[in-house]
């Protein structure tokens, strides 16, 4: 059977087992989130031997010849010298400009790029800690120079990268970001076209960027927005949703709260007792013709995917962060963010 080699130390493969696998099970801490190659937090450098076409799937072509390859998705048909990437290659300087918490546990950060970076409303990136941690972080803002970069930061018991962004970093600390990933963004072309956009927690990130994409780029058709939480207080932007709705006619938000204590709720257009998932469906029965837009919790990213095209959504309308839908890894060594 092949062998990796990884920081001075040989690992024998086991059958049909991709690189992350062997190290995992070797209790070797590697990076990590979504395990189907789509948020890159895994990125390795191959030094000796050849990785196959898959496990270099959307690199970028300047990695593809440094011959850097997604762990999750390579397994080794021969033996492997690999490397943790190098700062340089992958990353590069972003300076925090502004932290705000806007809820008990949800922070938003605001990056200036030291130098350009392309992205569309709705993509991610991958932040790395001095500590070599990496974690993936939507993009909320529109690509304007002199906005930067727009996170929302919830604050996980047991997350490391977050309680460092939240409570350790301060204004004018510099951080490293990779490129901006993903396909869940907002396209002109048919803008009498209803869309349905559901989050859970700081899924609402993307999904206010692509909310803002579509807006600005004059969409006419119905918009409806569901944002779902367990309480109250973690809608993190209600009263900027709020007042969002009450400037453009055709967007309709609505806050959905699903925890037990429910009562203080008045149901209305922008506040709803229940689940999001379930509220759009009520709203919305029939969905032809729709594009649909979802990110928040795997669970709920797979079901409502699989409701919206049983509701009449063609599957090339539904667009979500592939990753939100993989399974957790067994035992992770490191916190895995769902956006």
């Amino acid at each position: 059977m092949p062998s990796i080699t990884f920081e001075g130390n040989t690992y024998q493969c086991q059958p049909a087992e991709s690189v992350l696998d062997i190290l995992l099970r070797h209790k070797v801490e590697a990076a990590f989130s979504c395990r189907a190659g789509s948020c890159q937090t895994c990125l390795l450098h191959c030094l000796e031997g050849e990785v196959q076409a898959a496990a270099q799937k959307d690199l970028k072509p300047a990695l593809k010849d440094l011959n850097y390859f997604l762990a999750c998705q390579c397994i080794p048909q021969g033996d492997l010298q690999i490397a943790a990437p190098t700062a340089a290659d992958v990353y590069s300087q972003a300076r925090l400009t502004e932290k705000i918490q806007l809820s008990a546990t949800v922070w938003r950060l605001r990056l200036m790029p030291e130098q350009s970076l392309l992205f569309q409303a709705g993509q991610f990136l991958n932040v790395r800690s001095p500590q070599g941690w990496v974690r993936s972080y939507s993009l909320a803002n529109l690509p304007a120079s002199d906005q930067g970069l727009e996170l929302h930061v919830r604050v996980l018991p047991q997350g490391k990268m977050s309680h460092w962004l939240t409570a350790d970093c301060g204004a004018g600390e510099m951080l490293e970001i990779s490129t901006a990933h993903g396909h869940c963004i907002y396209t002109a072309g048919e803008p009498q076209q209803p869309l349905l956009l559901v989050a859970t927690g700081t899924g609402l990130a993307p999904i206010v960027g692509i909310l803002r994409a579509a807006l600005a780029q004059g969409h006419s058709g119905p918009v409806r927005l569901y944002h779902g939480v367990r309480e109250a207080a973690d809608l993190y932007l209600h009263k900027t949703l709020q007042a969002l709705a009450g400037e453009y006619a055709n967007l309709h938000y609505y806050g959905c709260v699903s925890g037990a204590d429910t009562a203080g709720i008045e149901p209305g257009q922008d506040t709803q007792p229940g689940r999001a998932a379930d509220l759009a469906f009520q709203h919305q029965p029939d969905l032809k013709g729709s594009r649909v837009y979802l990110c928040g919790s795997p669970e709920m990213v797979k079901q409502v995917r699989t409701r919206a095209y049983l509701a009449g959504a063609s599957m090339a309308d539904i667009l979500v962060d592939a990753f939100t839908c993989a399974a957790p890894a067994p035992a992770p060594l490191q916190e895995t963010v769902s956006l």
